[in-house]
């Protein structure tokens, strides 16, 4: 017999993550709201919203859990060539609403969405609690051409999304987001659901009960203060 996932009401805790669905991998639990408040309870308990309209809010807890610790992240010789060519230039934070725009933009193998205006506000209201960051990488021209943002809480980041208008941006934006976390002692990098391009920078599948355990001992530590800046050319993250 199939189960049915549990229905949020106001103010109502998460339920076990351990309840969590297998098929589909990891759907805990469905409405609530995306207040600040819900969603910091929510990483700090390994959860995430991801869903699209016209659904309600799912919100989920995938086993195996994919992550990169900041250590481990693999920069490949093409990559490295593509750094020291130092075509492109780095800010933090600077426009952190295009960034979110840039990733809910239709990908080439998708027409749909899930970042939709709801999440957009969300996560623009934990940026402006110094929740939530955003990396961005520019071309010569200053134009937008690659990024990620994601929310710092302990010494944990939790990735979110990235995208990239141009080969690589990504993964220099991935590079730099590491170069912060290192300066912050920032032990883990959430990465939710396990793809070749995270794999190919170093991500793995760990099981949920050691990511849960990881957590645990990483969401109340400080992280170094002031970290949020970057050189301003890629080339220095070398």
């Amino acid at each position: 017999m199939s189960r049915r996932i549990h229905f949020l009401g106001p103010e109502e805790c998460f339920p076990p993550t351990h309840t969590a669905l297998e098929e589909p991998n990891g759907l805990l639990a469905a409405g609530g709201d995306l207040t600040p408040e819900r969603l910091i309870d929510a990483y700090r308990k390994g959860i995430f919203p991801w869903y699209e309209a016209p659904q309600p809010i799912l919100w989920w807890s995938p086993n195996p859990r994919s992550v990169l610790f900041p250590k481990e992240l693999h920069i490949s010789r093409s990559l490295r060539k593509v750094l020291k060519r130092d075509a492109y230039s780095l800010k933090v934070d600077s426009v952190f609403e295009r960034v979110i725009h840039a990733c809910a933009a239709p990908r080439q193998y998708s027409s749909g969405t899930w970042i939709g205006s709801d999440m957009m506000n969300a996560y623009l209201r934990l940026h402006n609690m110094g929740l939530a960051h955003s990396i961005e990488v520019f071309d010569k021209n200053r134009s937008l051409t690659g990024g990620l943002y994601g929310v710092a809480l302990g010494r944990v980041f939790f990735g979110e999304s990235m995208f990239s208008i141009r080969p690589d941006t990504s993964k220099i934006a991935l590079v730099a987001l590491v170069n912060i976390l290192q300066k912050g002692y920032f032990e883990l990098i959430d990465c939710q659901v396990g793809n070749n391009h995270m794999m190919t920078m170093g991500a793995r599948d760990i099981d949920r009960l050691d990511f849960e355990a990881r957590l645990a001992h990483t969401i109340d530590l400080e992280p170094k203060p002031d970290i949020w800046s970057l050189p301003g050319t890629c080339g220095e993250l070398l």
